[in-house]
């Protein structure tokens, strides 16, 4: 395989086996971005000259055996909307005023100190919230595996980036799906790590950072850097000595729910449906306890959080001056904008329904170790629209599996487990107990072991632009 086809694990492997150098694995995914990036406009603020200076660094380092840290010259990217010191932070919109961040975020300051090689980073939709490639900001963002449809967002470019090859670790943000959703239309491993697993600046209810990779063992080995310490993050939990080389699960006897139904939102395509019921069968036969769960969401849940959300975001364009305001992208001004109407009554009962929805999760989850179900109810859409609706008054539908996890503050991943009729990824969800990231992993660790030799070939890029 060529540099930009090997696992984090496996470039610092050959790193150490002085089989490959830092400089030879960067020069061969900027190739790789080269190639593919006129087709996907995936990266923001690529600049290759310093990547290579880094990576002739970490050759010296290698060549004398003394790595810097755990991800020494190793190729990574990070979302737009976590801060790099120095460069500005758009977060996917034309409205922002493009102040360069005073210092690097927590996450980015993580992988930093162990000797990533931050080369990019990526693109995402206006304020994270929708899950597309479609901003006022960046360019359409697509889906290496069709270019016509959507990679899913909002951490859109990271799941773009990693599926066409730029190098082995993405990180991305999720507060309602943006790892999750995305990693499953691009046929990737993505974890939304339990609440303050990773520590983020700035925090807010569901936030968090996570992992779009590959290969599972990238995203563990990604975790035991950025669940470091930061006190910019006072919701974040305790500091924890894990061990993060996380071995395949064993599936005898654990006792699983399958979640078919979100009761809020569109419902599963017969595609996604049988994907995952065929998957719920091979962890039967590899000894697990599969129990169909009975719906417990509403669409009042759903609704709720998005009437809070529309009037979070409705006060945020309000703050913004006209001429920067009028620059959000119409999508958003239209559904942030509806909300001037809501009464104190309408936005306090959509607060409400945050709580009801991570309480019924919670109680419906309680009885099983796991929980299986789609990532997201169908495969990648168009391109060009901005959610799967294409409805600014009703844009969540397709958010009804991935939510519920993010209030409940539960560790989730999704993991492809199939392909449509058209060769599009399908994804799986995962879930965990709170806290139980390592669980969660070692599942999806036991499940890439039952699928290996059904992937399908990665992407590859266009013959011409």
């Amino acid at each position: 395989m060529t540099p930009h086809e090997l696992s984090a694990v496996e470039l610092l492997a050959a790193y150490r086996a002085k089989r490959l150098s830092p400089l030879e694995a960067m020069k061969d995914v900027l190739d790789r971005v080269r190639r593919f990036e006129p087709h996907i406009k995936a990266t923001y603020l690529l600049n290759g000259e310093r990547a290579l200076t880094e990576a002739k660094a970490s050759e010296t380092r290698w060549l004398r055996g003394e790595p810097s840290g755990a991800l020494d010259g190793v190729p990574a990217t990070v979302k737009d909307n976590l801060a790099t010191k120095g460069e500005p932070t758009p977060l996917g919109t034309a409205a922002s005023d493009m102040t360069p961040a005073a210092a690097d975020a927590p996450p980015v300051a993580r992988l930093r100190e162990a000797g990533a090689i931050i080369f990019a980073k990526t693109t995402m939709p206006d304020y994270g919230m929708l899950s597309s490639g479609v901003s006022s900001f960046h360019p359409l963002t697509r889906n290496p595996w069709d270019l016509t449809r959507n990679p899913g967002g909002s951490s859109a470019g990271a799941a773009a980036a990693a599926a066409a090859g730029y190098g082995p670790l993405h990180i991305g943000t999720d507060i309602g799906g943006s790892v999750r959703l995305p990693a499953g239309w691009c046929g990737l491993f993505g974890l939304k790590p339990s609440l303050g697993r990773i520590p983020i600046d700035p925090p807010y209810i569901g936030r968090v950072a996570g992992p779009l990779t590959r290969a599972v063992d990238d995203a563990a080995l990604m975790m035991s850097v950025l669940s470091a310490p930061d006190a910019r993050d006072f919701m974040s939990l305790p500091p924890e000595t894990v061990d993060w080389a996380i071995k395949p699960a064993k599936l005898r006897g654990l006792k699983i729910g399958l979640m078919l139904d979100a009761g809020s939102g569109a419902p599963p395509t017969d595609e996604v449906r049988a994907a995952i019921e065929t998957t719920a069968r091979d962890f039967v036969a590899a000894g697990a306890i599969v129990e169909p769960m009975e719906r417990f969401l509403s669409q009042d849940m759903l609704d709720g959080w998005d009437r809070f959300f529309r009037m979070r975001s409705h006060l945020d364009l309000c703050a913004l001056p006209s001429d920067r305001h009028a620059k959000v992208l119409p999508f958003i001004r239209a559904w942030a904008d509806s909300a001037a109407t809501y009464s104190g009554v309408d936005v306090f009962s959509g607060y409400s329904q945050l709580t009801a929805m991570r309480k019924a999760t919670a109680a419906a989850t309680a009885a099983y170790d796991f929980v299986l179900s789609p990532t997201a109810p169908m495969v990648a859409y168009s391109a060009e629209d901005p959610m799967p609706s294409n409805d600014p008054l009703n844009p969540f539908t397709h958010i009804g599996f991935t939510l519920p996890f993010s209030l409940s503050e539960q560790p989730a991943a999704s993991i492809n487990c199939g392909y449509s009729q058209e060769g599009l990824p399908i994804g799986l969800q995962i879930v965990g107990r709170r806290f139980d990231d390592v669980g969660v992993i070692a599942v999806s660790r036991a499940f890439e072991e039952m699928r290996r030799g059904s992937a399908r070939p990665w992407p590859e890029p266009p013959s011409s632009v």
